[in-house]
């Protein structure tokens, strides 16, 4: 792999402080406009729209200081179909609202997931085609390492929060791969279904949920024994998950009933269920706990649910293809 990278250190450094005192932001991924939306989540509208420059990027993930986000450039197609092969990673200055870097592959790799580990600072890619998770120090902006996951179509990328395991959703073989972060190997590969979409972890790292996509049921795996242990029914296949602050649900996207279950991870049911708007594919919940976002892919528009009473309280309008969502504090 090679990589470059540029980045004006007068302007960076002179953008600091006003990068500090910006208020949280919501950013929103749109396929659909190959750009990155910037979100004022309190006025509930898109204060700047950022393009990519790419062909197209999915997710993204923000700085923990809120500074940069970055957008894998997957490509042109769908995880496990014919189309490009993105190579890069776009970096945008959150405060500028640009393009500050780039970070390249020297081949084709269709990066798509980017986690910030919880405690090394580093950034983690899932690159599809070479069958690993990438990890970049974010500081320089290089490839360090990384993680062989063992598996083909490795597209989602979840991290306990101890930062010690990581763990894959290979969708097309339809299965889990554990990651261990420090020694950077594969511990196992979990055999789930047919096929397997999104991935998530519990907020006391017991549990991991990735969505058959061959049935209406959420996969819950013992964290202990790396095997499912539960099955939980819902409403329609499953997509985008997140738990909340509490730690007592799971909200996940069900994009056939345009609405998003919520599991009691007490009970393993689903005990709520919330209408949202075409097609949801992502939830993000907001940090303070009170608020989950949710992106709808096929209305081009982001849902803001109230977690106390379980109804979406607002739509946010998108650009085209809403997807993939970040949190800048």
């Amino acid at each position: 792999m090679r990589f470059f990278y540029w980045l004006v250190p007068a302007a960076v450094l002179s953008l600091a402080g006003v990068a500090c005192a910006q208020p949280a932001r919501l950013l929103v991924d749109q396929k659909g406009d190959r750009s990155l939306a910037i979100v004022d989540p309190v006025a509930g509208r898109v204060i700047a729209d950022v393009a990519e420059g790419g062909t197209t990027g999915h997710e993204v993930a923000a700085s923990p200081d809120g500074r940069l986000a970055f957008v894998p450039i997957y490509g042109n197609s769908g995880v496990g179909r014919p189309g490009t092969d993105g190579n890069n990673i776009v970096v945008v200055d959150l405060a500028a609202h640009k393009i500050a870097g780039s970070i390249d592959f020297d081949h084709g790799v269709r990066p798509h997931c980017a986690v910030f580990g919880p405690r090394d600072g580093l950034l983690y890619v899932t690159t599809e085609i070479d069958r690993t998770v990438t990890i970049i120090d974010p500081r320089t902006l290089r490839i360090v390492g990384a993680i062989p996951t063992g598996q083909p179509e490795s597209h989602m990328l979840a991290i306990s929060h101890d930062g010690l395991r990581g763990y894959t959703a290979n969708v097309g073989p339809g299965t889990v791969s554990v990651l261990d972060m420090k020694a950077r190997r594969t511990v196992q590969v979990i055999a789930v279904s047919g096929s397997v979409q999104r991935i998530a972890v519990s907020n006391d790292d017991r549990w991991v949920f990735t969505s058959d996509q061959t049935a209406p049921r959420l996969a819950a795996i013992d964290t202990a024994t790396n095997s499912v242990k539960r099955w939980v029914k819902l409403d329609g296949t499953g997509y985008g998950s997140a738990a909340t602050l509490d730690g007592r649900f799971l909200l996940i996207a069900i994009p056939s009933a345009d609405a998003v279950d919520a599991v009691d991870l007490k009970t393993m049911t689903v005990t709520h269920k919330v209408a949202v708007g075409k097609a949801p594919q992502e939830i993000l919940v907001r940090p303070d706990g009170k608020t989950a976002y949710v992106s709808c892919v096929g209305s081009n528009q982001v849902a803001e649910i109230d977690l106390a009473t379980w109804k979406m309280t607002r739509s946010i309008a998108t650009g085209k293809g809403a997807d993939g969502l970040g949190w800048a504090k």
